[in-house]
């Protein structure tokens, strides 16, 4: 990193200590991660080699399905949960490159990555960043309703963050899917992508937590629940780079499932 450094944030970024964002960074060969990163993120890829193309196929989908979400569901307001750190084609440069007037709101709680959310808003068109945690919907409902009109459709991004989120949390993963749905109007989209459980990826998960960064699996069926009430679009929830690939491509499934569900 380089630049000025907010001390508040300074205090808080706690390099010693791997984070998903930045360890994810690290499988995405960016360069804003940390030895800890680094570190646990090599000790998963030895027993579970396949999570960079997990880490790379789940990085696609964001791209198909805001363009999806953009050109053919109409939507122009989005709500990204668990931003992590910035790459190529975040959602404000899909959807906006598709519609100038759409508007994102980005929500993490990791130092780091506000500091590129405040160099990628000087930028950007109608963007802003909400520096709170998943586990307090409304707190971040109500930060982003100074830039979204909740009367009006938005699309719920919430693409590997709720394997952050276990199932005793106070509130667990279904409540909080639950209660930023109950914020949305109908129109609105929720969009999932986590990693589901197999005895790879649940080897790869305890290697991860012996080193300090946590993670929950969950089953297709689990995944399948949060869309309930809501109408998915085809193909369902599936593997995520079979979810509506480029034309004239055939992916091969991994152990990371997708789905988009469109609230009536």
């Amino acid at each position: 990193m380089t630049g000025s450094f907010d001390p508040d944030l300074q205090a808080r970024l706690r390099v010693e200590e791997p984070h998903s964002a930045r360890i994810w960074n690290y499988w995405l060969g960016g360069k804003d991660n940390f030895a800890a990163d680094r570190a646990v993120g090599d000790q998963v890829k030895a027993v579970y080699p396949e999570v960079v193309e997990v880490a790379r196929a789940s990085r696609a989908f964001l791209g198909r399905v805001v363009r999806f979400l953009t050109e053919e569901a109409g939507i122009r307001q989005f709500l990204d949960v668990g931003t992590g750190l910035p790459t190529a084609d975040n959602t404000h440069e899909v959807a906006q490159s598709v519609a100038a007037d759409a508007k994102v709101v980005y929500v993490d709680n990791d130092p780091l990555v506000l500091v590129h959310a405040r160099a990628l808003l000087t930028g950007a068109g109608v963007t802003d960043y909400i520096d709170a945690d998943v586990h307090d919907p409304a707190a971040i409902l109500r930060g982003a309703a100074q830039t979204l009109d909740f009367t009006r459709p938005v699309a719920l991004m919430m693409l590997g963050i709720l394997g952050n989120v276990a199932d005793d949390d106070v509130p667990g993963p279904a409540e909080i899917v639950a209660e930023f749905l109950a914020a949305v109007p109908s129109g609105s989209y929720l969009v999932i992508n986590d990693s589901v459980a197999t005895a790879e990826t649940a080897e790869a998960v305890r290697t991860a937590r012996t080193s300090g960064a946590d993670y929950h699996l969950r089953t297709i069926d689990q995944m399948n629940s949060f869309f309930n009430g809501l109408e998915l679009v085809p193909p369902g929830v599936v593997s995520t780079p079979t979810w509506r690939p480029a034309a004239g491509t055939t992916p091969e499934p991994l152990v990371v499932y997708c789905g988009v569900g469109r609230k009536p």
